[in-house]
């Protein structure tokens, strides 16, 4: 118990010298001491104490210990940063040929990356005893043997170091033999028993001796064992070897069988106290496995496999014996030359598992170490990466390097990297390894999406149902995950009408999503945005355009002869009308388009179809003959009027013409022909307000005429035109164009009638219009009576020529 607690005490204050010692260090290595036999999960020492982080701070970090070597000696808490033992160390175990013993270990760090390296000190505990190869010693001396010859004994082997390894041998009292103690070239501590007094066979035919080993531990240990002193009788000559001392020097690796060195010794002696044989003592089992010793010649040979990583010499000590009994002692100190045959080592400590592709240059992506366990040169080593790759090493501490990025990722590039890392030593037959490691390029949202086209054009029939899809917008984006996640929307402006046309937000398909009027919207046109998922978003716009096709939905309207019957009195066309004579044109549009609004005419109905024809495209009514004496004096006239939609759509106009040589055969015809009115009684009360209206449009004219002379002349500027009609069904005054007017009268004594056709005449406008619009209004009208039928003849060319 006492020792227990003096070990612990011990413990404690080197504890506390190392954590003294890593203070004023600045961290750069943690150097903690144990003894050797600790129990599991024995305290080494504080990490988070001795590095001034919290057990919070550790944690975060993810710090973690790893220790050199195939085996993990050490394990650390995060949560407290305790640093223990893994199992029971064995400083023998671990390190059997070192007189210290250190063990290794990395303290890695993440977020951000760091390295601290840590050494625990195994200290010897003094838990072995002294042991000798064997128990007994038996030594054969000639009684002829002088007084101060050396007889070396097998040394006891301690496998504690230091001051509880060996330090001392003593020898059981006796009057022939005293004990020297001997120090090899290894530091090892070996005994030599020196006789001090000649032998007598005849008086001790065997003495028995007691060699106590004891090392330097409290308390003490120590070993024993027997010396057996066998006194043979009178051989005059011992053997006597060549070198008292061997040195030779063999490469590392050499085969089997190759010749270290031949060893000899001579005896004068005749006979067989003459013969010599050379056997190994004092050899260590490594060593007596490593070599061969032949006998009789004292050659020794390779038999096992040098290897300088594991012991860089070896001492044998042969013993030549005569046949007599005697024999002599030479050494052998073979020296094992290094060879560079161990291929470096690369150790990856820690390694990001990605790393963002918008990293800065030199930023660290792995840790890593090499090893060579050769020496000199051939431990030597240089790292470098193959290939041409954005990485580079650099040097950390002794064999130690860092991955760092060296230029800018683009992950849209490059989504992985293969960096292949090759150590290698500087032996003259040079020996290298590789190591792989794969570092992946995390997405950053740095590219906003593109749509396949700058602009979208498509198409769909008017009146078609909603919901109807007419085609998609596409829109990529090189990122990858959320970042390459591309949504559709239209761009609104804030109280705009929501658009007739809607976008899929994940297909990008377009849809039409009420019906459209052709007649009202011939196109549509909005902004389709995408944006990708990213945090901030980023986005790309496009122009989409969707033209209506128009479809037949729209019937010709006829815009002359009126629906309501404006024309029912009909159109005057004389007896002495050639073929071709202008008689009305029927005026109809469509509000389709296209080849939907393309109208054709055709006479549907007549009462004398061989008379009249109608113009295909033009709509004008015209004579197919000569008018006749024969002809019926009324005609009614349907005209049909066709689109040329799919299906055609048509409407139809009627006209009533009356054939008249003369006002009063025309009032003579009507009269027949309607016996239930007076016969002239209608057509006269037409002809008479024709007539009246005119004169006051004349009168109406000339006045206004006038007024705007007066008035420009006063205020020197023009007044507004007036307004036109919008179509030609805004006026009652027949087929002819409003620009015409009528001027009717009847010569006096005769039945036949004459019609002059004025040239255009300002428009009529209604009351209220301001003055000066009143005011530009002028009759070109004119009266001309008694004008013979030639000059009506000419008019009624110039007539038609002004039509055409």
């Amino acid at each position: 118990c006492m020792n227990l607690g003096t070990i612990f005490s011990q413990r404690q204050v080197l504890l506390w010298l190392v954590c003294v010692c890593v203070w004023e260090s600045g961290a750069e290595t943690l150097r903690y001491s144990v003894a050797e036999e600790m129990a599991r999960d024995s305290l080494v020492g504080n990490v988070a104490q001795d590095l001034g982080l919290s057990p919070s701070q550790l944690a975060a970090r993810k710090a973690r210990v790893v220790s050199e070597g195939s085996e993990q000696h050490f394990r650390l808490d995060p949560h407290s940063g305790v640093l223990t033992v893994t199992e029971t160390l064995d400083r023998e175990r671990i390190c059997p040929h070192s007189e210290s013993c250190a063990l290794l270990f990395k303290l890695f760090f993440e977020n951000p990356v760091q390295l601290i390296r840590g050494e625990v000190e195994v200290r010897d505990v003094n838990d072995n005893s002294p042991e000798f190869p064997e128990k007994e010693v038996v030594l054969d001396i000639p009684e002829t043997a002088s007084a101060g010859i050396r007889f070396p004994l097998e040394a006891a082997r301690d496998k504690d170091v230091g001051i509880n390894g060996l330090q001392n041998y003593s020898l059981s009292p006796n009057s022939h033999f005293s004990l020297a103690l001997e120090k090899g070239k290894d530091g090892g501590r070996y005994a030599e028993l020196v006789l001090q007094k000649p032998l007598d066979r005849e008086e001790h035919r065997e003495l028995h001796l007691v060699l106590t080993a004891t090392d330097g531990g409290s308390p003490p240990r120590s070993g024993t064992a027997q010396v057996r002193v066998v006194v043979l009788d009178a051989n005059d000559n011992m053997p006597v070897f060549s070198r008292e001392v061997y040195e030779v020097r063999v490469a590392e690796n050499s085969p089997p069988g190759q010749l270290v060195v031949r060893v000899s010794a001579a005896d004068p002696d005749e006979g067989s106290n003459g013969k010599v044989r050379y056997t190994f003592t004092q050899a260590s089992a490594g060593s007596q496995h490593l070599f061969d010793l032949n006998a009789d010649s004292g050659v020794i040979r390779v038999s096992g496999i040098l290897d300088f990583e594991e012991a860089k010499s070896h001492e044998l000590v042969v013993r030549a014996t005569d046949g007599g009994g005697l024999y002599a002692y030479s050494k052998v100190h073979v020296e094992v030359l290094d060879v560079n045959d161990n291929a470096p080592e690369i150790a990856l400590s820690s390694v990001s598992a990605s790393i963002p592709e918008d990293a800065p240059p030199r930023t660290v992506v792995a840790l890593l170490s090499v090893r060579d366990r050769d020496s000199g040169d051939n431990g030597r080593t240089e790292c470098a990466i193959e290939g041409d790759v954005p990485f580079s090493l650099t040097a950390a501490f002794a064999n130690h390097y860092e991955l760092r990025t060296s230029a800018a990722l683009d992950r849209e590039t490059t989504a992985e990297y293969n960096v292949s890392i090759v150590a290698t030593d500087w032996g003259r037959a040079r020996l290298s390894a590789r190591e792989s490691v794969s570092v992946r390029i995390a997405d950053v949202n740095d590219n906003a999406p593109r749509f396949t086209q700058a602009a979208y054009s498509m198409s769909v029939s008017e009146n078609e149902a909603g919901a109807v899809r007419i085609g998609s917008v596409k829109a990529t984006d090189a990122d990858a995950g959320a970042n390459g996640r591309v949504r559709y929307a239209l761009v609104r402006e804030e109280g705009e009408e929501r658009p007739a046309v809607s976008v899929d937000a994940e297909s990008g398909a377009v849809s039409v999503v009420r019906p459209l009027d052709y007649e009202e919207v011939r196109a549509v046109e909005v902004t389709v945005r995408a944006a990708d998922g990213g945090s901030p978003p980023r986005s790309a716009t496009a122009l989409l355009r969707v033209l209506v096709r128009d479809e037949n939905d729209n019937a010709p309207v006829v815009l002359h002869p009126p629906a309501d019957g404006g024309a029912a009195l009909g159109e005057l066309v004389p007896r002495r009308a050639r073929a071709g004579y202008l008689v009305a044109k029927v005026v109809a549009v469509d509000a389709d388009a296209g080849q939907n609004a393309w109208l054709c005419y055709e006479l549907a109905k007549a009462t004398e179809p061989g008379l009249f024809r109608v113009g295909l495209h033009s709509g004008e009514v015209r004579t197919a003959r000569a008018v006749g004496e024969r002809d019926a004096a009324r005609h009614r006239l349907v005209v049909l009027v066709r689109d040329r939609g799919r299906p055609p759509r048509s409407a139809s106009a009627t006209l009533a013409v009356a054939l008249a040589d003369g006002f009063s055969e025309g009032h003579l015809r009507a009269s027949e022909e309607a016996p239930a009115a007076e016969p002239d009684g209608r057509l006269t009360l037409y002809l008479s307000v024709c007539l009246a209206c005119v004169s006051a449009l004349f009168v109406a004219g000339a006045a206004a005429a006038v007024a705007a002379k007066v008035r420009r002349a006063r205020r020197g500027e023009p007044g507004t035109l007036p307004t036109f009609p919008q179509s030609a069904a805004d006026s009652s005054a027949g087929s002819l164009p409003r620009s015409y007017v009528y001027d009717v009268r009847l010569a006096a004594g005769t039945v036949n009638s004459e019609f002059r056709f004025l040239g255009p005449l300002l428009p009529c406008f209604p009351a209220g219009l301001p003055q000066g619009a009143a005011e530009q209004r002028s009759s070109l009208c004119s009266a001309g009576l008694g004008q013979e039928e030639g000059d009506w003849a000419v008019q009624v060319r110039e007539m038609r020529g002004t039509k055409g």
